[in-house]
């Protein structure tokens, strides 16, 4: 069975708005794509916005760079929440390490923060291959060190803080917890990885299997990886926080949540990460979803397994947070 027979009925509209889409191949395409996507974020509903506060900081980078966030702030924590500040995910976008920004996840961490009660403080990093790597991770710790010590400004509980990401979020967000372990930074309570992207080597079989296809396939993962990594890429000096799966030790991170759809190229390398981390002494749970291809909770959110997706994360993070 080919890969088109293989995904979900409900989530075929996405497969169909991706085929034909020519992804950027050159630098000057790739600026040329994030363009567009920023002229259509004015379509976008803010239908929660009542509902959530939203509000823009800026904290000191590293080299004197500053570092945008934005926090997503609930009007009313729910039921399950105590009085008082609130627990908090840290979220960290995604799109390659080349594209994406906080303003393109803001309905995403809005119905997040509407669903859960749970504060979001979401980080701009500077994107490849203008700014290769460390660039993304640099920003994304110096965000978490911000967010931690102005956490009273904020309204958040520092003792209840997770990290997470989707795709290269999820990737950075992986790496941001690997560094916060190593240089004794901010006490992370959990991490929530949906559909990371971690392993630069593409040599699993789910990365080697899933080429060509309209989703994100092994060619575009390769061209982001080597914008990303410059000129370490394909060597054996790729740091394990630019791609967490070439971590030695796992040993002493917070507990992780991963979700990874059956027809994604990080599948395995995705599996492979949790069986680690479990083996290591660190509580994983892992949930791969049948007939779902990566990002189809964004392209299809009406679709009863995206929908099934959304309520597991989200009832991850109250567990872990609340």
């Amino acid at each position: 069975m080919n890969y088109f027979e293989r995904v979900d009925p409900q989530l075929q509209a996405g497969v169909d708005f991706l085929v034909g889409r020519t992804p950027p191949a050159t630098p000057e395409q790739l600026v040329a794509m994030r363009q567009q996507n920023t002229a259509r974020l004015a379509a976008l509903p803010t239908d929660l916005t009542g509902a959530v506060s939203m509000t823009d900081h800026v904290a000191p980078g590293a080299g004197g760079v500053d570092v945008a966030l934005r926090c997503y702030r609930p009007a009313r924590a729910t039921a399950t929440q105590a009085p008082g500040p609130l627990p908090c995910l840290y979220w960290i976008h995604g799109g390659g390490m080349v594209a994406g920004s906080v303003a393109e996840d803001d309905l995403l961490c809005l119905r997040l923060a509407a669903a859960t009660g749970i504060a979001v403080v979401s980080v701009e990093y500077r994107l490849a291959p203008e700014h290769p790597f460390p660039a993304a991770l640099d920003d994304a710790y110096q965000g978490l060190l911000w967010t931690v010590e102005n956490a009273t400004v904020l309204g958040i509980d520092p003792g209840r803080l997770a990290i997470g990401g989707a795709s290269a979020g999820g990737g950075l967000a992986a790496g941001t917890a690997l560094r916060a372990r190593d240089q004794q930074g901010p006490p992370l309570r959990f991490q929530y990885l949906a559909y990371p992207m971690l392993d630069d080597r593409d040599q699993t079989p789910s990365s080697l299997e899933f080429s060509g296809i309209p989703s994100w396939n092994r060619e575009r993962n390769q061209q982001a990886w080597k914008w990303f990594l410059g000129a370490s890429y394909g060597s054996g000096t790729v740091s394990a926080y630019a791609a967490p799966s070439r971590a030695a030790d796992l040993a002493g991170l917070p507990p992780a949540f991963i979700q990874v759809g059956e027809l994604d190229v990080f599948r395995d390398e995705d599996i492979d990460y949790a069986a680690r981390l479990l083996r290591a002494g660190v509580a994983a749970e892992l949930q791969v979803y049948a007939g779902v291809y990566h990002g189809a909770d964004g392209l299809a959110p009406e679709a009863d397994v995206s929908r099934r997706f959304l309520a597991d994360r989200n009832e991850a993070l109250l567990r872990a947070l609340s």
